[in-house]
């Protein structure tokens, strides 16, 4: 099979010979992958990232000495089954899935091993019990989209929203307009939405946000107050401090950036008790101030992936229309294209969510 291969801290297309799938696994022709933050960050950081997952228990590991094809936002096509499966899905299905092969020996990332090749190659082996099939004539691209969409809904679920929330979402990337999409799917807002970038806050727009800042012209969280909150309100007064008066309605804030000193600005000036739900993938170490958290009450969560039902859910909301995540797409590209397509992702106003798709 033909496949994008990182090899030598280097991505090159090459033809590599076709997986062949194991006891409860199926073997599957990619019809279209995104190209992920996480995968940026694994070309650039490979060492880095491994190396913090294996300090912090986290079983995803491979040799990057060896060659490893990237890949796991994906739709394909069932083309055959291992020994062993029950074929309750049959051979041309369309499916996405968690992108996981787990057993009690071992736990494989499909895209981040050196066995279990990803979606940036023409064929993949897939782990039976975690297909999903796709509902109805849902394009292959925008069920791709699936596995973006439920690491947003994961951070919403982990927020404990309850719909009387005025939202802010830090950073218009492919993740925060996955949030800005999943917030307005379920009704909650309004949705603020901050990013440098005015392509980014225009692409938050169509997504629905319904205040878009430029916080290097306005804080966000003063517009957060404009919306949230009764005339006249102070947040970093004595009264928002101690939960007295008039107050305004409670705030949740997504960090979708990643970047050193975040989190700390949102501890310091966002208002007291704040959920703060951190997704945005850090590389480097970070320093908070306690002191203010505490006095300020806020309570800090920080998620990562998902469930199998999370994601069912969303790619069933995909498929109903109750979700819409196409304006993230900003390009298509095939294989050929994907080391540039990795080129454009470094610069933040050109692209959002890149597409591999196939003939």
């Amino acid at each position: 099979m033909k496949a994008v291969v990182m090899r030598d801290k280097q991505l090159h297309v090459e033809s590599l010979a076709a997986p062949e799938p194991g006891p409860g696994e199926v073997l599957v022709k990619t019809l279209a992958c995104g190209i992920c933050g996480s995968d940026l960050h694994m070309f650039h950081h490979c060492q880095h990232v491994l190396a913090n997952f294996k300090r912090g228990n986290i079983p995803i590991a491979f040799d990057d000495r060896q060659p490893v094809v990237f890949g796991h936002e994906y739709c394909a096509e069932i083309l055959d089954h291992g020994p062993g499966c029950d074929k309750r899905l049959k051979a041309g299905t369309r499916v996405c899935s968690l992108p996981f092969v787990i057993s009690p020996q071992a736990f494989h990332h499909i895209g981040f091993s050196n066995r279990y090749p990803g979606g940036y190659g023409e064929q993949m082996v897939l782990a039976e019990p975690l297909l999903v099939p796709v509902p109805g004539d849902l394009p292959a691209d925008i069920a791709a989209l699936s596995e973006p969409l439920t690491v947003a809904a994961h951070a919403a679920n982990r927020a404990r929203l309850d719909g009387s929330e005025v939202p802010v979402v830090i950073g218009c990337g492919p993740i925060g307009l996955a949030l800005i999409a999943i917030l307005k799917a379920r009704g909650i807002g309004p949705v603020v939405a901050a990013d440098f970038s005015p392509a980014r806050r225009a692409l938050a727009e169509r997504m629905g946000a319904d205040v878009v800042v430029d916080p290097a012209q306005q804080s966000p969280y003063a517009s957060w107050l404009e919306v949230a909150a009764p005339a006249g309100h102070d947040i970093n007064g004595p009264m928002a401090l101690l939960g007295l008066g008039p107050q305004a309605k409670p705030c949740v804030v997504f960090e979708c950036v990643g970047v050193p000193g975040l989190i700390q600005q949102v501890i310091q000036h966002a208002p007291p008790r704040t959920r703060l739900i951190v997704v945005g993938v850090c590389m480097e170490s970070d320093r908070i101030e306690p002191l203010i958290a505490i006095g300020k009450e806020m309570n800090v969560h920080f998620s990562f992936g998902y469930s199998y039902q999370e994601f069912a859910q969303t790619l069933h909301a995909l498929a109903d229309s109750s979700l819409d995540a196409a304006p993230m797409i900003t390009r298509r590209v095939t294989l050929d294209g994907v080391g540039e397509a990795f080129a454009a992702l470094a610069q933040p106003d050109q692209q959002a969510k890149i597409i591999i798709t196939y003939p």
